[in-house]
């Protein structure tokens, strides 16, 4: 018998926001990419569209800028999407990080989340 996985709910990472849409930020995502709620993301600076957080890239995605709130298919092209962009809490468990993803790249990016006053704890 197959084993099934669940996905991930909004309330698996995101504990706080603030009201009135405060906290969420409209983003063009680029095109090639499949993400899921709570996947960690960086703007590439050229476009100004996001991607999946990349520590080691050198166009801007290398910096965690929110958390995007919705599944967004853009694999065949650019497609909107909704990020955490500001004042919110979020537990470390339910983010989507990069896979290979070292501890200090971990670290410098929950520090840059933190400056733009976006929370991240463990286990919360």
């Amino acid at each position: 018998m197959p084993v099934q996985t669940e996905s991930k709910y909004l309330g698996d990472w995101l504990k706080f926001e603030e009201d009135n849409l405060y906290s969420r930020e409209e983003v063009t995502v680029v095109s090639g990419q499949n993400l899921g709620r709570g996947t960690l993301i960086g703007k590439i600076t050229a476009s100004g569209k996001i991607t999946q957080l990349a520590p080691a890239a050198a166009d801007g995605s290398e910096a965690a800028t929110g958390v995007l709130l919705l599944p967004v298919d853009a694999s065949a092209a650019d497609h909107p999407g909704v990020i955490i962009a500001r004042h919110a809490i979020c537990s470390d468990n339910g983010l989507v990080w990069p896979g290979g993803i070292t501890s200090g790249q971990k670290t410098t990016a929950i520090n840059q989340l933190k400056a733009l006053g976006i929370l991240v704890r463990e286990g919360a």
